[in-house]
């Protein structure tokens, strides 16, 4: 017996000193797990890197699924080239991986993302990227400005989930997003998105042209209708029919889709609908939030929307914007195919063909009184062409050259003790009326950009440029409305 008991204190020690591991172990668990919740997803820790796969609309990535984060680089290439904008209509977009919308970026949340945006040699432009999913300065904007030819390289940690838009956002800002430079990027949850049968991949956009909706051949962009948010086009991804006839998503009876529904602006508000389905799921505007048995949900400029439903019947859906002439007569207008059998129960009636189809550009209009036109304040005296011209300048010119006319570098000219600008009066008239494009020389320095057309009245163009060259040490030349129209009348 006695031989026993030092067997007996011993186990009871042993207990006693694998119990108090074991209350160790979970408190430096709950400690760790305390310190990640402290960090947040900024201190998810990374494994391996791994390529992003891109895609060009309607297609998507495949999912993350329950993948650890990694580091993820984004290979991504801005081209601008002409494309068909609808029949015998062109249009030259400046694309984001050579489609409107660019690719789809798809990550998980706590990626280490590595971002290589490269300017294709063949650009006039300088472009950069903010992707609404960047925690920092400019969603990346400030990091990412590169010139034809060059590449430019940042990273980032993705922090919250949800559907982000990116875009351009190098001056002028609203001309490169109406141009096309815009996509979305998907920042799934750890556990991933539940799974689906169908993800597709829509984005609106409007397009404002010289020519009116319709009109034949290269249409350039019109500055003074998007500021005036008045848009020839109204599309998905890019043009008018890139989602009917052969180009229709499609999908089988019984299958659950998801689209990821953006809108790139950069003006007009979505109001977005499938004729024929109810949103049995809507994680309003990309985040958190999650809203059932939906009709028509907004998607903002500059936002997006996760849509999911299951389609029960066959037939054609279609996709619209639901401000409707946006749909049927500027192109907002998508298809969706579904085939299989009929479900009596759920819907039953003649189906015909040519029903809810794209309308164009015939328009009926009303008779109307033209109204009394408008008269221009004109200047009186240099001081009044001064303060005009500086207010047209600020309005029109400041974006691309700058408070002081300094320009920017590798980009736009400085217009700032600018022996180009001096040396000839007419030659620079000639610019703001009619833009230039090609590589000039300015103060010693080569740029190849484009100066666009600028929508002013000879008023407008002697103020600002009287402005311009009493300022910034240029040869205080005055500019006068004869001047300008002597040069609008030569062309």
């Amino acid at each position: 017996m006695k031989s026993k008991k030092p067997f007996v204190l011993l186990s009871s020690t042993g207990l006693f000193i694998g119990v108090l591991l074991m209350i160790l172990s979970a408190c430096s668990e709950n400690k760790e797990a305390e310190a990640k919740n402290y960090l947040g997803p900024e201190g998810i820790p990374v494994s391996q890197e791994m390529i992003a796969e891109l895609t060009s609309p309607p297609n998507v990535p495949g999912p993350t699924g329950r993948r650890k984060a990694k580091k993820l680089i984004v290979n991504m290439e801005v081209l601008e080239e002409e494309g068909e904008m609808t029949d015998g209509v062109k249009y030259v977009y400046w694309t984001f991986g050579g489609s409107v919308p660019g690719s789809f970026i798809r990550t998980k949340i706590g990626d280490e993302v590595e971002f290589h945006l490269k300017n294709h040699p063949d650009n006039k432009l300088p472009h950069n990227i903010d992707l609404h999913a960047v925690t920092g300065p400019g969603g990346g904007a400030t990091s990412s400005f590169v010139a034809p030819g060059h590449e430019t390289q940042f990273s980032f940690k993705v922090l919250n989930p949800g559907l982000y838009v990116y875009h351009c956002a190098t001056a002028p800002v609203g001309m490169h997003i109406a141009n096309g430079m815009y996509g979305l990027i998907l920042v799934e949850p750890e556990e991933g998105l539940p799974p689906v049968d169908k993800e597709y991949y829509v984005m609106q956009g409007d397009f404002y042209t010289k020519g009116e909706n319709g009109d034949r051949g290269l249409q350039p962009f019109d500055m003074k209708k998007a500021v005036d948010e008045d848009a020839d086009y109204v599309v998905f991804n890019g043009k008018v029919g890139s989602l009917t006839g052969d180009n229709a998503i499609t999908a089988n009876v019984g299958e659950t889709i998801r689209l990821y529904v953006g809108n790139g602006g950069p003006n007009l508000v979505s109001s977005f609908h499938v004729i024929g389905e109810i949103f049995d799921v809507v994680r309003v505007e990309g985040g958190d939030l999650i809203n059932e048995n939906v009709q028509t949900t907004l998607v903002p400029a500059g936002g997006a929307a996760i849509v999911e439903f299951k389609v029960d019947v066959p037939g054609t859906f279609i996709l619209v914007d639901h401000s409707i002439f946006r749909a049927f007569n500027k192109g907002a207008l998508g298809m969706l195919k579904v085939q299989g059998e009929e479900n009596k129960k759920i819907y039953s009636g003649k189906q015909e063909e040519g029903v809810y189809q794209p309308e164009g550009s015939g328009i009926q209009e009303m008779p109307v009184d033209k109204g009394v036109a408008q008269t221009e304040e004109t200047a009186k005296s240099l001081q009044e062409k001064m303060e005009f011209g500086k207010a047209t300048y600020m309005r029109t010119c400041f974006a691309c050259h700058q408070a002081e006319g300094q320009g920017i570098p590798n980009a736009f000219p400085p217009l700032a003790k600018s022996d180009y600008l001096n040396a000839d009066l007419n030659r620079a008239i000639d610019i703001v009326l009619h833009g230039k494009t090609g590589e000039i020389t300015v103060n010693g320095e080569k740029y190849n950009s484009v100066m666009t057309k600028q929508d002013l009245t000879d008023e407008e163009v002697a103020n600002v440029l009287t402005y311009i060259y009493n300022s910034w040490g240029n040869s205080k030349k005055e500019v006068t409305t004869s001047m300008v129209a002597n040069r609008r009348n030569t062309h």
